[in-house]
């Protein structure tokens, strides 16, 4: 796993993690990386302060399991939350979401899939929508 700090063109800064830098670099190549402050796509890499190890980190890679762990558990609840309570819409996302907004469609929580340019389209359009941390079950094995 690589943690990169990055930034949008409108300077936002965030952290995430990935696989690899190959798979860091498939992503930002499709745009499949969004600021979740403005929806841009178009993100690089922020200069990052290096990581060092010292001896007073000995005690740390324990605590980091620890911490993943809680925020696999974390997610695994938050998925169960979102599909017990809401209405799976697969790749019809960015069309329901804008009926619903637009009073054409019954309002009601929904999730599912849109292409990072639907996704711009409709934050930019002030429809409140965000990524979620996890694949739906439909699309795992």
């Amino acid at each position: 796993m690589i943690n990169y700090t990055l930034k949008c063109d409108k300077n936002h800064r965030f952290d995430s993690w990935f696989k690899s830098v190959e798979a860091f670099d498939m992503l930002i190549n499709k745009s499949l990386i969004i600021c979740s402050e403005c929806g841009s796509t178009n993100i690089t890499k922020a200069i990052m302060a290096p990581s060092v190890s010292t001896s007073r980190k000995k005690d740390e890679p324990r605590k980091e399991i620890q911490t993943k762990s809680k925020i696999k558990n974390d997610i695994l609840e938050l998925k169960k939350k979102i599909e017990a309570n809401s209405e799976y819409v697969g790749n019809n996302f960015a069309n329901e979401a804008r009926s619903m907004y637009l009073g054409e469609a019954p309002e009601r929580s929904i999730y599912g899939e849109a292409k990072a340019d639907d996704a711009k389209k409709l934050i930019d359009d002030g429809i409140p929508v965000m990524p979620l941390p996890f694949l739906p079950a439909k699309k795992t094995n």
